[in-house]
């Protein structure tokens, strides 16, 4: 039976609902607009790769980049592509795989109830051949080498690597060309069974649609289908004992560049967290770094002037289930002051907070702000849903813990989260330096 959870504050509802097979289903209608967006989600991602297969009792691992691979594979049946499919029926439809989840989604303004059953269907589907796996094998490949020469993605990937080294966080989402080389029909099935159990997965669908009329057709869809019996997943840890403390404090990449690209990380030390706590760490942490570099903070205005950052300077906090951490980076024609710079004002950033009330509260403003204009995105709203990482909390329930929040909360943060002994440099350096 639907459970209603109403919003005032926005004039929205959400109805939920846990499907006998365990697949959770948010429905959030939107009368006023003429599209609906739809999103399936899988607890599972590339770091996830050592586990206990569906059916078996012993731990195994399987090749970087399977998640991804396997994403890649679902859309491919045996007499038909859900890509085309989709276009057939005049939706748009994608996906995507993260280190700890793979979603699945689709947009649409007519033949919602066709498209919302090709979702599901293609998703709960599988079938793979070994001859399709070595086509994808090839097709991957290409988008591997791709990335091998984006600069931006090979910073990012090196401060991971520096930040967790030896874990399967340091692998790149897509793997390597050797490692999906190992990549088989029966990896797939296994990786499959074990993740996309409906116990494992959600579906939330926002926009124009009758939220009665659209549980009813969802159960109908489940109903006529056969489930293997649900299993307890168990998953390797992604750090194992004293690994989560291990950071290689610094290292260097030549790279055909222009100017050096300088990253630095700030890895999360503390314990993890989970529910509207998580949230409310994640937001103060986000707050944190607004205040200390965002584009009105004092030291940002004299960076920029004095040419230690560009525009291409930015800022990001990453939280997913088992670790976080920020990045804080860009292209600079002065790569010893801009690591300088920055990471002076971590190591003094508490005591700067205390006098910086007015920066907090127009940080605030600014960060609620931006939340609530995303209210009118539906993407943004079904693809902010972490589902059981957040205990089902939603973009409506973010604005509250927001709200609430003082200067103080982000100030014992920054005592917790910017730990000298948890940063990490990576730099990019022009061939010819």
């Amino acid at each position: 039976m639907l459970e209603k959870k109403e919003y005032t504050q926005f004039g929205e509802t959400i109805y939920s609902e846990e499907l006998d097979n365990g697949l959770k289903v948010k429905l959030l209608p939107k009368k006023s607009f003429h599209k609906v967006y739809g999103i399936m989600s899988t607890n599972y991602g590339s770091a996830d790769n050592e586990f206990v297969p569906y059916g078996e009792k012993d731990m195994k691992v399987y090749p970087a980049g399977i998640a991804h691979f396997l994403e890649h594979k679902l859309f491919e049946k045996k007499d038909y592509d859900a890509f085309e499919l989709f276009g057939k029926y005049g939706a748009d439809s994608n996906a995507f795989t993260s280190f700890t989840r793979t979603s699945y989604l689709f947009s649409a303004t007519q033949n919602i109830e066709k498209c919302v059953e090709i979702l599901l269907d293609f998703v709960q589907e599988p079938y793979f051949s070994e001859e399709s796996v070595k086509k994808e094998q090839g097709i991957i490949g290409q988008e591997i080498k791709m990335y091998d020469d984006d600069s931006s993605w090979q910073l990012y990937f090196g401060l991971i690597e520096n930040l967790y080294p030896n874990t399967p966080i340091s692998q790149d989402i897509a793997g390597t060309i050797e490692s999906i080389s190992k990549i088989t029909a029966q990896d797939l099935y296994d990786c499959y069974n074990t993740f996309y159990q409906p116990s494992n997965m959600t579906l939330f669908l926002v926009g124009n649609f009758d939220e009665t009329a659209m549980i009813s057709l969802i159960k109908k869809n489940q109903a006529k289908k056969t489930f293997s019996k649900t299993e307890r997943i168990v998953r390797a840890p992604f750090s194992k004992g004293d690994e989560d403390k291990i950071i290689i404090s610094s290292r260097t990449r030549k790279m055909d560049l222009q100017l050096p690209k300088v990253a630095i990380g700030i890895k999360g030390l503390g314990k993890q967290l989970r529910g509207y706590e998580a949230i409310s760490y994640k937001l103060k942490v986000q707050l944190l770094l607004d205040i200390l570099f965002g584009e009105s903070s004092k030291e940002y205005l004299q960076w920029y002037n004095e040419n230690i950052i560009d525009d291409s300077f930015g800022y990001d906090f990453q939280f997913e289930r088992g670790f976080n951490f920020a990045m804080i980076s860009g292209s600079t024609s002065k790569p010893e002051e801009f690591k300088k710079r920055i990471k002076d004002l971590i190591v003094r950033a508490t005591d700067l907070l205390e006098d910086r009330a007015e920066e907090f509260e127009l940080s605030k403003k600014e960060f609620l702000g931006s939340i609530i204009r995303s209210m009118n995105s539906l993407e943004s709203i079904a693809n902010r849903y972490e589902g059981r990482l957040y205990d089902d909390a939603t973009i409506f329930d973010m604005v509250e813990i927001l709200e609430k929040l003082t200067l103080e909360d982000v100030v014992k943060t920054a005592e917790e989260f910017l730990n000298q002994d948890a940063i990490s440099i990576y730099e990019l350096l022009p061939e010819s330096r």
